[in-house]
């Protein structure tokens, strides 16, 4: 296998040298970089490096959080792009919607990783990096010498997340895994099955989102560590796993307490009338919760045998018979508008709200005030609409940047690491490396 020496050669006279090629002038470089250099000095993880081997949503998701705080992601993909590239509506071929939606803020580096000139590249890049992530299968990685023990060897420094389906080491070990799969084991479709009586998916990729959060503060967490030990080192985010102690935070109830109770599942959540309140003309999304709420509610609605009933007057009591609870208040705000509901519930303190459908969140006033939805274009003047990152930091600020083309940092980010002009350039033209040609929509 051919292995790049470390030359540092100057990407701004790579690509001058290479205009021809790559129609990318040095006065656009040099706006580019600075942009990234003033983007690392006022940002979280400014000047953190993270080589991206993720793909569709788990590790995307995670890798687009660490980019919004200001890392460096370069995103490594195969020849034919990550799938999501083509998954929904787009103005041009491999910038589709879901894809947008998982890989603002990212550089993309093009490599087949099939021919060993390109995986020499990756290791190069790797030998750089503060964090690698992938979502491979860990057989296939260690058939590349890709596994951690390697590039840790490679690179002491290195944090290596592996996002994986199930950990290392147990019964699952090793096999595929995507959120429909990771719904059903881990008791998702279950509770579906007990609130509604058929067994059902969540509406939403939740297992791919929830463990791409894990993964992200787990990152983090190594990076911290990593500061005052000097260390870097394997983390391994199993999605199985992450997802079952998602669940079961609330549900896992009752078997807290072996030997006490056998009760699972969280009573509160799982019955059927844990829904949105219908009124005379639509629904609300109330919450009575405490005491004082629930006391509040019977009394302001004329109700005092109910605020006397004791199966209402305490938590305790409440959850026992939380499905007569929840029937009952349903039977009350059924007789009156949503309007009059949401004046009672901000008389009385009670928690409350309409319900937005998909296509209100975009003028919903909140969301309008804090600038929640944020407008980029692309050099055709097209307008791409995306949700900002939610956490807002004091002292770290991170302008969005649109999800690249496939291969659009490929030439660039290989010269920077040091990857010889000729080998670059051989790379590209055998095809174990693509380049995105500026002004291409393909």
């Amino acid at each position: 296998m051919l292995r790049f020496h470390t030359l540092k050669i100057n990407p701004l006279l790579g690509s001058c040298f290479l205009l021809g090629k790559s129609q990318i002038s040095l006065q656009q470089n040099i706006k580019k970089m600075s942009k990234q250099t003033q983007t690392q000095a006022k940002s979280a993880l400014g000047g953190i490096k993270i080589i991206d081997m993720t793909s569709v949503l788990f590790g995307p998701y995670a890798s687009q959080t660490l980019a919004d705080y200001g890392a460096e992601v370069i995103k490594v993909e195969a020849p034919e792009g990550d799938s999501t590239r083509y998954t929904g509506a787009h103005h041009e071929q491999g910038l589709s919607a879901i894809f947008l939606g998982v890989n603002r803020n990212k550089k993309s580096v093009c490599l087949d990783l099939k021919q060993p000139d390109a995986l020499a590249a990756l290791l190069t890049l790797i030998d750089q990096a503060d964090v690698f992530m992938h979502s491979v299968r860990p057989q296939k990685m260690a058939a590349l010498g890709l596994d951690h023990e390697t590039l840790l060897a490679r690179n002491p420094k290195l944090v290596y997340a592996g996002l994986h389906g199930f950990g290392n080491g147990g019964a699952y070990a090793g096999q595929p895994a995507y959120d429909d799969v990771i719904q059903g084991l881990s008791g998702v479709a279950d509770l579906m099955t007990r609130q509604g009586g058929t067994p059902r998916y969540l509406p939403t990729v939740a297992a791919d989102k929830t463990c791409g959060m894990v993964a992200t503060h787990a990152i983090l967490a190594a990076l911290f560590q990593r500061e005052r030990s000097g260390e870097g080192q394997f983390i391994e985010i199993p999605m199985f796993e992450t997802m079952t102690g998602f669940v079961m935070v609330e549900h896992f109830y009752g078997h807290h307490l072996p030997g006490l109770c056998d009760e699972i599942g969280y009573p509160r959540a799982l019955t059927p009338w844990r829904k949105p309140y219908q009124t005379s003309d639509g629904y609300i999304c109330m919450m009575p919760y405490t005491d004082k709420h629930w006391a509040n509610f019977f009394t302001g609605t004329g109700s005092l045998e109910l605020a006397a009933d004791d199966r209402f007057k305490t938590m305790s009591m409440r959850t026992q018979h939380i499905a007569a609870l929840y029937e009952t208040a349903g039977r009350i705000v059924a007789d009156k508008k949503t309007a009059f509901w949401l004046a009672f519930c901000d008389q009385y303190e009670i928690p409350a709200a309409p319900i937005n459908r998909l296509e209100d969140l975009e003028s919903d006033p909140h969301l309008k005030s804090v600038d929640f939805f944020q407008d980029l274009q692309d050099e055709q003047g097209r307008t791409y609409r995306f949700t900002r990152h939610p956490v807002r930091m004091q002292k770290s600020q991170v302008e969005p940047i649109m999800p690249p083309r496939l291969g659009a940092d490929t030439r660039e980010t290989l010269l920077a690491a040091g990857v010889p002009l000729t080998a670059v350039e051989s790379l590209l033209q055998s095809g174990a490396a693509k380049q995105h040609a500026m002004g291409s929509t393909k």
